[in-house]
């Protein structure tokens, strides 16, 4: 292993025993060598002495000449201080890992520097992923910031739980999610994507323009909050009947980064969590009147649920009560994992459902075919017998749908920490190095997918024996769920939400961009979502409503 500085050297706490064991032995000692004999003053330029000399090793002499990772193919250019940090400023999450991954040679790992120079690795192949995801999971952790920041909105459940905690949750949840129960829950998703339909229709209708139109993004939002409560928690929270839902209107105000959420971004490199949580401005107060709103409601449904149970009334088949039944969480670890299910498992299906509909506005052909599809499978969009055989029985939107989550995964990139000296690939990977995983670099990598990888083919899903594999090489090329101990959890719910709201909208609307020159902007945040939403003109196509 090579020799690494004691980690002990670059923590506060060390500079401080060491500025008051100096300063006391200066002024009894050598009180000439002292700063005005004052224990406080030399404390205190002891401490900034250690500071900079610290600064300087990390930010110039550790990245380029000590560490082990310097001889790692690296991206070139970047600021002295700041490292490759502006590009990844300048452009969306995930964009700038992806087209690392395409044009630098390496053999997996790509080195990156981010801010006062400090080392990022891209994980770019298969057998990188599978060490880091599976073989040695527990090694690589969700940071800390995640916790303290994501974490105040999505609860520390199975997503941000670590180490025997997270098995013990993921554990205990599996059955809730495991298909056999999610079947049963695809009348919920179709009676939900119809009621979209439906409520969009009425906006139509009501609408003075010549050629009404609608916001996708916003519907899609909506709708798959309502799916999550009704199918996650059995609670239907309204959203797509009433938009000024106190639960939609708050996940709207913390889901929209703004300028301030960067500054705090930005801020937390040099500012503890604690600080920065409890600083008095909008942004902390919108995150933290969508924490308690979510907690209020998940306590509330919790303790109607466990009166439900005391009184031996039956459950319904949501996946809270089937976790709830298991006996196996918590009332803290429910209302953790709720607020888990609710944040994150509406707003990443919507942002695949917003890119579904520009993608199918792009490729008109594919809309008309994926229509002729679903008409022939359900007979209108007012039809009570859809199940999961329906659904699932229609091969070219499964292949739309893979396509989607492919091109477009909802979360571009995730990080991990590592927890301990480590490997990945053979080359030693220090402690608390930050390992970058890029489902946009890895889903649209040539070497993995084919020279066609960044374009939008759903036939590659298609061709016999690749439902499943889309022609990849690997089973780790398709990255949007993650994979291993780690994946998500709520794959399976979500690709079968996901289907049903793209096949009651393509089945009911032939649509069309309003501004089909537009250059849609990726907006950043945990998902990515297109800027300014995406706006279609709908025509009703004949035969299918009623």
């Amino acid at each position: 292993m090579p020799f690494q500085v004691p980690e002990f050297l670059g923590t506060y706490r060390f500079w401080v025993t060491l500025s008051l064991a100096g300063s006391v032995l200066l002024v009894r000692f050598a009180p000439q060598y002292s700063i005005f004999q004052s224990y406080t003053w030399t404390a205190s330029v002891i401490f900034l002495f250690q500071a900079f000399i610290w600064a300087v090793y990390v930010i110039f002499i550790y990245p380029f000449y000590t560490s082990p990772l310097r001889n790692l193919p690296t991206v070139k250019g970047g600021s002295r201080i700041s490292g490759h940090w502006r590009t990844m400023l300048k452009e969306p999450s995930g964009v700038p890992q992806r087209r690392w991954a395409q044009e630098i040679p390496n053999d997996g790992l790509i080195r990156y520097l981010h801010l006062y120079n400090r080392e990022r690795l891209l994980v770019t192949n298969p057998k990188g992923l599978a060490e880091v995801l599976n073989t040695k999971s527990y090694e690589f952790i969700k940071p800390e910031l995640l916790r303290t920041g994501i974490g105040r909105v999505l609860g520390v459940g199975v997503l941000l739980a670590e180490g025997d905690d997270h098995k013990a949750q993921r554990k205990n949840l599996m059955p809730a999610f495991h298909f056999r129960h999610i079947k049963e829950l695809y009348p919920i998703f179709w009676s939900k994507s119809r009621e979209m339909v439906h409520e969009i229709q009425k906006q139509l209708e009501s609408s003075s323009e010549p050629r009404p139109s609608i916001e996708v993004s916003e519907w899609g939002s909506r709708a798959t909050l309502d799916i999550i409560g009704v199918a996650g928690m059995g609670q239907d929270f309204n959203s797509l009947q009433d938009p000024t839902n106190e639960l939609n209107r708050v996940y709207r105000a913390v889901f929209q980064p703004d300028r301030t959420a960067q500054i705090l971004g930005l801020l937390s490199f040099f500012l503890p969590a604690w600080f920065l949580n409890n600083l008095p401005i909008d942004r902390n107060n919108q995150v933290q009147a969508a924490s308690d709103v979510a907690k209020d409601t998940c306590r509330q449904l919790i303790a109607q649920k466990k009166q439900r149970m005391a009184n031996k009334e039956p459950m319904q088949p949501d996946i809270i009560s089937v976790a709830l039944e298991s006996g196996g969480f918590t009332d803290e670890e429910l209302v953790n994992n709720m607020m888990t299910f609710l944040a994150a498992g509406h707003e990443t299906t919507a942002s695949a459902f917003a890119w579904a509909v520009y993608q199918l506005c792009q490729r008109r052909d594919i809309q008309a075919r994926l229509r002729d599809e679903i008409r022939s499978h359900i007979s209108s969009l007012d039809s009570d017998d859809i199940t999961a055989e329906v659904i699932d029985g229609m091969p070219y939107l499964h292949a739309v749908c893979q396509e989607i989550l492919r091109l477009w995964a909802p979360v571009p990139l995730t990080l991990r920490d590592a927890a301990c000296n480590t490997s990945i690939l053979g080359h030693f990977v220090p402690k608390g190095t930050k390992v970058i995983l890029s489902p946009w670099a890895i889903n649209h990598n040539t070497a993995l997918w084919g020279d066609d990888a960044s374009e939008f083919n759903p036939d590659r899903w298609t061709a016999p024996g690749q439902a499943n594999a889309g022609g990849a090489v690997s089973n780790y090329a398709f990255l949007t769920f993650l994979h291993g101990p780690r994946s998500c959890i709520g794959a399976k719910f979500a690709v079968a939400e996901f289907a049903c709201l793209v096949a009651a909208f393509v089945g009911t609307y032939d649509f069309e961009m309003v501004d089909p020159d537009r250059d849609i902007e990726i907006k950043g945040g945990v998902t990515a979502r297109p800027k300014g939403g995406i706006e279609v003109y709908l025509k009703p196509v004949e035969g299918w409503t009623t």
